[in-house]
């Protein structure tokens, strides 16, 4: 196989996970079509709730509202690539169009992690200083974290990319995933990677590992208020505020953990796709869920609005 560096003449083959199992792709095809949807419906439910209910204007769902909308673009830029795939029994991708997923891959993934831990603040600063809240959380730091989450995501995406794009690769390379996932397309490289694993590493230290940090610094104050509570109901009532995100943390964190635990266990690439899976698909799809079912606010917000809906409908409906 030829190497070199016109990076023009290369393709990428994004083998997937079951690339020896073609009489299960119309199964996977409608299953990840139906994950697809749901997530970009509970999602844009959540977005429009938290827009319309002048209840949620406030700092916790302003955060909630852009961690949806960020879960929205992380399943869009994996999904829809192979759902086309599987359609067309294709596995191609161009140079261009692989490097350009995987910098809105990086994107959007620490742009989740960022949100968690503003979010992780957030609730902090709630329940540990109740009184001092909304001068702290107030709507021009409010908007500074944000403005800080991407841009800190959107330099760490480009420093990889631009790094990828100084690598020399062979023509026809084959990916064992569904899709151009960092690590993968750095090591299918003819030219030397050692720049891009140390970057990768020390990237990954800072800004997975540093934000966990401030998630469990958070959340062991929280608790430490929490138990100075005396009465039960109270204690109750301040517990279910950090509920919902406590419990996406969780979700995230872990699927994230077992994806780089079974990569690093296991040399079998469709095991280590397939637990990507749950990080890039099935968490995104179950936010809506662990938000609607278990935070109060936003699950009579959604009420309000699916009956308004409903009732505009039957009023313009033909008796």
């Amino acid at each position: 196989m030829e190497s070199g560096n016109d990076s023009q003449l290369s393709e990428f083959f994004l083998l997937g996970f079951s690339e020896n199992q073609p009489q299960i792709q119309p199964l996977i095809f409608g299953l990840f079509l139906s994950m697809y949807l749901v997530t970009v419906t509970g999602n844009l439910l959540i977005i429009v709730a938290i827009i319309v209910d002048s209840h949620l204007h406030t700092p916790m769902y302003i955060f909630l509202s852009n961690l949806s909308f960020v879960d929205i673009c992380f399943t869009s830029t994996t999904v829809p690539q192979m759902l086309v795939n599987i359609h067309t029994q294709g596995k191609v991708i161009t140079y261009a169009g692989c490097i350009t997923q995987m910098y809105f891959l990086l994107l959007f993934s620490g742009l989740d992690i960022f949100l968690l831990t503003v979010m992780a603040y957030d609730r902090y600063v709630a329940i540990c200083h109740p009184l001092h809240y909304m001068s702290i959380m107030n709507t021009r730091r409010c908007g500074l974290l944000i403005l800080a989450c991407w841009i800190i995501g959107v330099l760490n995406s480009l420093l990889h990319s631009f790094l990828a794009l100084r690598l020399s690769f062979c023509t026809n390379l084959e990916i064992p995933h569904f899709f151009c996932e960092l690590n993968q397309v750095v090591h299918q490289a003819c030219s030397d990677t050692f720049l891009n694993d140390m970057v990768i590493y020390i990237t990954a230290m800072l800004l997975a590992v540093g934000p966990l940090s401030g998630i469990l610094y958070s959340y062991s104050k929280i608790v430490s208020s929490i138990r100075a509570i005396s009465s039960a109901q109270g204690k109750y009532k301040a517990f279910s505020t950090c509920a919902s995100h406590l419990s996406v943390v969780s979700l995230f964190y872990c699927t994230l953990l077992g994806v780089y635990l079974s990569s690093a266990v296991t040399q079998n690439s469709h095991a280590t796709a397939t637990a990507s899976l749950m990080y890039t698909v099935v968490t995104p799809m179950l936010n809506p869920f662990i938000y609607s079912l278990r935070n109060k606010d936003i699950k009579t917000a959604l009420k309000i609005l699916l009956g308004s809906v409903t009732r505009s409908r039957s009023i313009d409906s033909p008796s």
